[in-house]
């Protein structure tokens, strides 16, 4: 698989040419992914950005509820019925393609922004995993189209093959490795357990019945979807520190 890979990555290269960054061999738990995949994602890092970025799009229309026509109103949806200031702290997914997009982008026009680009390494790896284990086991493939509900899935996972392309370009600090914890900290706070402004700030959860005009929290699923959260922002945190740890 290896040798296929490499030829491909070449074929690749024949196209997208670009000095890659070495492979500083860390251990595998932080780099879990082949040397030829992480040679093809940096040389496609054009177009992974801009792919990223129409996802950045299509997130925060799905969000606002998917508006169809140029008539009012135009934002509905979760985004609609947020206020302003608590526009950051909801739409996440699309908050982390966007992030990685700028990551890349940097890299490519060399700027230095450790902080972007751990910021990135946590949304990828934290939404990556949170929206398939929310889809597969909280809500399920109900009240959903098929090609959505698939769709949701695939990408999200593809969010976590290219959070583990970071460490090949960026420096994790522990500034930045702080920065990222405090935001992602925050998120999960607002989130789940102490939701600051009007509205639930996470995602909106079909498991979750809609009784009196409110969602009710008080169920199961907002129970998994809060613990999956948390688990993965540690677990973002313990995988940042290694990869700290293995730059030394």
């Amino acid at each position: 698989m290896a040798g296929v890979g490499r030829r491909f990555e070449r074929a690749v290269g024949t196209v997208f040419d670009a000095e890659l960054p070495s492979s500083p061999g860390r251990p595998q738990y932080v780099a879990p992914l082949p040397t030829w995949l992480e040679d093809i994602a940096l040389r496609l890092a054009w177009p992974i950005a801009i792919v990223n970025l129409v996802g950045t799009v299509f997130g925060f229309w799905y969000y606002a509820g998917r508006p169809l026509n140029v008539e009012a109103p135009l934002l509905e949806g979760q985004l609609g019925a947020a206020p302003l200031p608590a526009w950051p702290v909801v739409p996440d997914s699309p908050m982390a393609t966007l992030l990685i997009a700028l990551s890349l982008l940097a890299w490519r026009l060399d700027l230095q922004a450790n902080w972007l680009h751990v910021l990135a390494f946590f949304g990828c790896l934290k939404l990556g995993l949170w929206t398939p284990f929310v889809q597969l086991f909280v809500n399920g493939p109900e009240g959903i189209a098929t090609w959505l509900y698939v769709f949701l899935i695939t990408s999200h996972l593809a969010m976590v093959l290219e959070a583990f392309v970071i460490h090949r370009y960026a420096e994790f600090t522990l500034s930045a490795i702080g920065v990222a914890t405090v935001w992602y900290g925050f998120n999960d706070l607002v989130d789940y357990f102490w939701p600051v402004l009007d509205g639930p700030h996470h995602t909106v959860l079909r498991a979750e019945p809609y009784v009196d005009g409110a969602y009710d929290h008080a169920v199961l699923a907002h129970d998994l979807a809060a613990a999956a959260a948390v688990v993965l922002t540690i677990s973002a945190i313990v995988l940042a520190l290694g990869t700290y740890r293995s730059q030394a």
